[in-house]
């Protein structure tokens, strides 16, 4: 077995030389038939030959071929291990996508920077993953949209941690299908099932009963009963943070380091309140927003507000949150913020304003 592998390293040095990217997308395509020919012949040693000229190879083509080659490699259990890692951590995903769905050379070290690192693309394609590990899910949660959580969502076999969980309910707010995928999910825990529902439309909850395997269905009823027999949870009262914040603003005190001084205080009920004060939104929306898990959009009021980068940056570090923001996702935020227009923010905030008034009639903002 070891005279083919000279042979193509000959022909992969006359590619190379000769310059001709014609010439060198056809020494990787040779190269890839020799190596699925014998792959599964070849001990180790021999494997790190292909591993080797692939990689030269693959660093010298274009995008396109370098999809082919993920494409016929991403379901094979022998591929070389070098040349998928390069392959799943491409910016192209066109290249990187077959691999980090299908290919089983992929660990979980390697799956969790990608999607610590890469966009949305990579999330999705990572996303619709046979087995993927808590590890990859919880980062997955963390950073990803709407489609990529429905697809996450959506595969069956992905396991989830505490958090994972609890970040996946947080982003069906809102949201009937990723509920309705969500409560079929014969793994999702019932006290998490219980705040979907709460979440959850009356006809959101017709549907899900009438679509339900009998098991998962009887657990739906029995949680429904239990949230209909509940008493409903009192307001929290944000008055006495809303009186300061109005005094403060009547004196034209209400500025950056009111907010700062609030949140070194640990006082994030007035945090809220002048937020709120500040964007014409009630209190409790923006203590929701605080609170939640998705840092990202407390960015849309703070912009809207025109506050400085550094106050933002003292409230998301200290904000009362179940998971405590860390230096990763905080720079991310800092390069969002740079790009969020304030006008973007304030159509934004006008979006809440209205939504909450349709959702309660009559209510006024704080």
């Amino acid at each position: 077995m070891q005279q083919p592998a000279h042979s193509i390293i000959s022909e992969l040095e006359d590619a190379v030389s000769g310059g001709s990217s014609a010439k060198r997308i056809s020494t990787l395509r040779r190269v890839t038939d020799l190596f699925l020919h014998d792959g599964e012949r070849l001990n180790d040693e021999q494997v790190r030959v292909f591993d080797d000229v692939l990689c030269f190879l693959i660093a010298r083509v274009e995008t396109r071929a370098r999809a082919e080659l993920a494409r016929r490699l991403a379901p094979v259990d022998y591929a070389p291990f070098e040349v998928i890692q390069h392959l799943a951590f491409d910016d192209e995903i066109e290249v990187a996508g077959d691999v980090l769905t299908n290919s089983s050379r992929l660990g979980t070290e390697a799956l969790v920077r990608i999607a610590s690192t890469k966009g949305q693309d990579h999330l999705l394609a990572i996303s619709a993953r046979a087995n993927l590990p808590e590890a990859v899910t919880d980062v997955i949660v963390d950073r990803g949209e709407d489609k990529v959580i429905r697809r996450l969502a959506n595969n069956a076999s992905a396991r989830f941690s505490e958090t994972g969980y609890s970040g996946m309910v947080a982003h069906a707010e809102g949201d009937d299908e990723l509920i309705q995928v969500l409560g079929l999910r014969v793994d999702l825990p019932v006290k998490f099932l219980r705040d979907l529902l709460r979440r959850a439309k009356d006809a959101v909850r017709d549907r899900l009963m009438a679509i339900a395997p009998a098991s998962v269905a009887e657990e739906i009823r029995r949680v429904l009963d239990t949230i209909a027999k509940e008493e409903p949870e009192p307001a929290r009262d944000f008055s006495v943070a809303e009186q300061l914040v109005k005094l403060m603003k009547e004196l034209g005190e209400l500025d950056e380091a009111a907010i700062v001084k609030f949140v070194g205080s640990g006082k994030f009920d007035e945090v809220a309140a002048a937020l709120a004060a500040l964007n014409d939104v009630p209190t409790a929306l923006m203590a929701r927003v605080m609170e939640g898990t998705r840092a990202d959009l407390l960015l849309i009021p703070c912009k809207s507000a025109g506050l400085d980068w550094m106050v933002v940056e003292s409230i998301l570090r200290h904000r009362p949150a179940v998971t405590k923001i860390d230096d990763r996702t905080i720079w991310q935020a800092h390069r969002d913020y740079g790009r969020l227009s304030a006008e973007t923010a304030q159509r934004t905030v006008r979006f809440w304003q209205l939504h909450n008034r349709i959702e309660k009639p009559g209510t006024t903002a704080a």
